[in-house]
C-alpha cells in the first residue's frame, strides 16, 4: 500500500495543475519526427520539433546508423573511462572539435548532462557564477549541483551584468567566478549578447560559458552562436546538442584540451554512465558531415523561419523579440493559451502551448519550430488555421 501523504500530495498537486492549464498531456507519435507526424492516426503539420534540419529522419543519418549497429552492436557495453569508448566516438568528439573551432571536445549522452557535468566539474563551493535569469533549467541544476554561489543577472541586461561582475570580483570572496548565458533562448528566439558578455568577462576574469543548444546546427553557418559572433577563441565552454539541428540525441562540450582532458577525468556523466551506443555516435558523425559540407539545409530553414515569422505577424499575432526560427506565437492567459492549442490541432496542426512555469504567468505562448523539412505549402497551410482558429476564438490583434 503506497504512503497515504504521497496520494495526497500526488492527488491535489495534479489536480492543482489542471485547473490552473499548467498539466501537459504527453502525445505518442506514429512514427517519425517530421514536418507531418501522426498521432491517433491522424496527420498533423508539425510546428513543435526540434529538428530544425530535418535530419532525425534522414536516410543519410539512417544508413551511417545501420552500418554501425552490425558493427559494433546495439551497446557500449560500459563507461567510457573502462572500455565504452569505441573509435566511433573518438571521430565524434575530432569532428565536434573541428566543427566548432576548438582544440578539443567531450561527447555525453545528453545536452542536460554536459551542464551538470561541466559546471560541477569546473565550479565549487568559494566560487560565483553569474547566471542569465532566463537561462535552460539544466543550467540552473548544473549550477545548484556545484554548490557555487549564483548569482542572477537580469535578461541580456549588460550594465546589470557588468554590475554584478565587478561587485564580485571587488569583494575578494570568490576564487573563481563564471558567467553562464544561453547562446539562443528557447521561449523567445533572441540571441544572447555575446561581444558584449566576452568584453566583461575579459575586463573581470570571468570564465565564459555559452549553452548553443538552439544555436548549433543554425547560426554560424551552423557551427552556432560563438562563431557567428567570431567569438571561437574567446569563449572558454562551448555547449553544444545533439538532440535538435544534428537530428540524433546527446551533447557535448568543446573548448581548449585542458579543459576536456579534466572533464574526462573529473566530469561525473561521463564517469559513471553507459556511452552512447555507438550506432548514435555514428549517425551524428553523418550529420556533422553533411553540415560541413553543404549549407542548403541551413539557408533552407531560415528561409521558411522568415517566411513563417512573416506570416503570424501579417495575421495579426505577436512573436516577440525573436532572432531565430523559434518563433513564439503571444496568446497570454494560461487556458487560453492551452485551448488555441488544442483548436490547432483540431484543424491540422500540431503547436504546443508553452505555459508557466516554463515561461512568466500571463506570457503563455503557441511556440513554432519550422524546420527546413517544411514545404512553402504546409506552412501557408498552418497559418490559414492560425487565422481561422484566431478569428473564432475572438482573440483581438
Amino acid at each position: 500500500m503506497s504512503s497515504p501523504s504521497l496520494s495526497l500530495f500526488l492527488r491535489s498537486s495534479l489536480e492543482e495543475l489542471k485547473q490552473n492549464g499548467l498539466y501537459n498531456e504527453i502525445d505518442a507519435l506514429q512514427g517519425g519526427n517530421g514536418p507531418m507526424i501522426q498521432i491517433k492516426n491522424r496527420p498533423l503539420i508539425n510546428l513543435s520539433s526540434n529538428n530544425y534540419l530535418g535530419l532525425a529522419g534522414d536516410e543519410r543519418l539512417i544508413a551511417a546508423a545501420e552500418r554501425a549497429l552490425r558493427q559494433y552492436g546495439v551497446g557500449a557495453g560500459a563507461v567510457r573511462t573502462i572500455n565504452g569508448t569505441m573509435d566511433v566516438h573518438e571521430e565524434l568528439e575530432e569532428k565536434l572539435a573541428r566543427f566548432k573551432q576548438t582544440e578539443a571536445a567531450i561527447a555525453y549522452q545528453s545536452g542536460f548532462n554536459c551542464n551538470m557535468a561541466a559546471i560541477s566539474a569546473v565550479m565549487d563551493a568559494g566560487d560565483a557564477i553569474l547566471s542569465d535569469e532566463l537561462n535552460h533549467a539544466s543550467i540552473i541544476d548544473g549550477c545548484r549541483l556545484s554548490r557555487a554561489k549564483v548569482i542572477r543577472y537580469k535578461h541580456s541586461d549588460m550594465e546589470n551584468l557588468e554590475r554584478q561582475a565587478k561587485a564580485a570580483k571587488e569583494s575578494g570572496q570568490y576564487a573563481k567566478i563564471m558567467v553562464i548565458t544561453d547562446g539562443v533562448f528557447s521561449m523567445d528566439g533572441d540571441i544572447a549578447k555575446l561581444p558584449a558578455i566576452v568584453d566583461i568577462a575579459e575586463r573581470y576574469d570571468l570564465i565564459t560559458y555559452v549553452d548553443d543548444a538552439h544555436g548549433s546546427g543554425v547560426l554560424g553557418k551552423g557551427a552556432g552562436t560563438v562563431k557567428h559572433f567570431g567569438l571561437s577563441d574567446r569563449v572558454d565552454f562551448q555547449i553544444g546538442t545533439l538532440s535538435k539541428a544534428i537530428g540524433v540525441v546527446g551533447g557535448y562540450v568543446a573548448g581548449r584540451r585542458e579543459l576536456i582532458e579534466w572533464l574526462k577525468a573529473r566530469s561525473r556523466p561521463f564517469l559513471f554512465s553507459t556511452a552512447a551506443p555507438p550506432a548514435i555516435a555514428a549517425a551524428c558523425v553523418a550529420a556533422l558531415d553533411i553540415l560541413t559540407g553543404s549549407a542548403e539545409l541551413q539557408e533552407r530553414l531560415w528561409h521558411n523561419a522568415a517566411y513563417f515569422r512573416q506570416g503570424l505577424e501579417r495575421i495579426g499575432f505577436r512573436t516577440g523579440p525573436t532572432e531565430t526560427p523559434i518563433i513564439p506565437c503571444i496568446i497570454g492567459e494560461e487556458k487560453l493559451t492551452q485551448q488555441f492549442s488544442r483548436e490547432l490541432r483540431e484543424e491540422g496542426v500540431y503547436a504546443k502551448a508553452i505555459v508557466f512555469p516554463t515561461v512568466p504567468k500571463g506570457l503563455g505562448r503557441i511556440r513554432n519550430m519550422p524546420t527546413a523539412a517544411h514545404t512553402t505549402a504546409m506552412l501557408d497551410e498552418a497559418l490559414g488555421i492560425y487565422e481561422n482558429v484566431k478569428k473564432r476564438m475572438g482573440l483581438k490583434e
